[in-house]
């Protein structure tokens, strides 16, 4: 079975930083896209940060750029997001979310359709 398991998550002032992990199990820990979202009370979900199993860059939402990074842990299968520069707009429930084993639908690394697992989340909270 399956499974995303986020923590990290917390409550910080503006300005401050959080690292959010993502540990993975039930599946080969092998080259698949693997995603960053959020969603905040009345809002949609969006994408903030992925990366490809294997590679050192990843790819981030404009809103982020420059704030977070998004890095992977092979030995522990596991992949994190360093936030920084943390603001109230931050605010939100984060995913982390996994696509298919080899499987690039061709929508792009910041598209919720790329990703068919997902976790439960985790609550970030940032006061100003």
């Amino acid at each position: 079975q399956v499974r995303l398991m986020e923590s990290g998550g917390g409550s910080v002032q503006a300005g401050g930083s959080l690292t959010l992990s993502c540990a993975t199990s039930g599946y080969t820990y092998s080259r698949r896209l693997m995603g960053w979202f959020r969603r905040a009370p009345g809002n949609e979900r969006e994408a903030v940060a992925a990366i490809w199993i294997g590679d050192r860059s990843g790819y981030y939402a404009d809103s982020v750029n420059g704030r977070f990074t998004i890095s992977q842990d092979n030995a522990k299968k596991s992949v994190s997001l360093h936030m920084t520069g943390l603001k109230p707009e931050d605010t939100a429930m984060y995913y982390c979310a996994a696509g298919p084993d080899e499987v690039d639908y061709g929508l792009g690394p910041l598209s919720e359709y790329e990703y068919v697992y997902w976790g439960q989340g985790t609550q970030v909270t940032v006061s100003s």
